[in-house]
């Protein structure tokens, strides 16, 4: 497996440690590295990384703003000297989250999750596997319970706007309220229907209902737009699924 690494640090110490660990792993090849927030915006989209390495305060913008300008969609893992973002690191499906000065072995660790989630995702029998089922199941949910406070909540599955994996945990949005579930994205995929709840990123999923419109980039990516206001980017993995919808 050749995977491509995109440094993301305004350090030079920090960007040179990273290089000197990246350089030891077989599987990794660096394709480039960035100091600044909308240099890292750029060079993600043009180089289109498998994973890379993203520093969290930088000047101007920083990490989890390079996560939402970016239209390519890697794995990612945080690197910084800060550990009250990694709620939010794992928020925006992060493989891992090292903090500075950053220890060999916890970069091994993180690099090894890295690459077993790529595996997954390439996987082509998994990916056969996983369509197969969904075109043998004819019968989805139309209710699913959710826990809300000490309750639990009877809730039509066609009120769900948009599902955001959070960590383990995947949001639910309605019109009027939002609710946790302690399953993952790829769990409560499986139980609604493809042709109304469609994946867009390997964190989101969307209810076609509530799609408003679509924004077509000029360097071929896209952005879908909920009737919420709320805006995701299309990853090229299910860009094609978006694209079917066109007429």
């Amino acid at each position: 497996m050749n995977v491509k690494c995109l440094i993301i640090d305004d350090e030079q110490l920090a960007r040179d440690l990273l290089r000197e660990y990246i350089e030891q792993v077989p599987e990794l090849a660096i394709v480039g590295e960035a100091e600044r927030g909308r240099e890292a915006v750029e060079r993600i989209d043009a180089e289109k990384p498998d994973l890379i390495f993203l520093d969290v305060q930088m000047p101007g913008m920083n990490g989890f703003d390079v996560l939402e300008e970016i239209e390519h969609d890697p794995f990612v893992i945080f690197t910084t000297a800060y550990d009250q973002y990694a709620i939010k690191a794992f928020e925006k499906n992060a493989v891992d989250y090292l903090l500075k000065p950053i220890d060999q072995e916890r970069f091994k660790l993180a690099v090894r999750r890295a690459l077993e989630r790529l595996k997954l995702e390439q996987n082509p029998v998994g990916e056969l596997l996983r369509s197969l089922k969904t075109e043998n199941k004819t019968n989805f949910d139309t209710h699913i319970f959710v826990q809300k406070s000490e309750k639990l909540i009877n809730l039509p599955v066609d009120e769900i706007m948009f599902l955001e994996a959070s960590g383990d945990y995947t949001i639910l949005t309605t019109k009027t309220d939002q609710f946790v579930s302690s399953s993952g994205i790829g769990k409560l995929e499986e139980m609604l229907n493809p042709e109304v709840f469609i994946r867009v990123h390997r964190s989101t999923i969307i209810n076609i209902n509530y799609l408003k419109e679509i924004e077509r980039h000029f360097n071929g990516g896209m952005m879908v737009k909920m009737s919420n206001g709320k805006s995701f980017p299309v990853s090229r993995t299910y860009a094609r699924v978006i694209r079917k919808k066109v007429v």
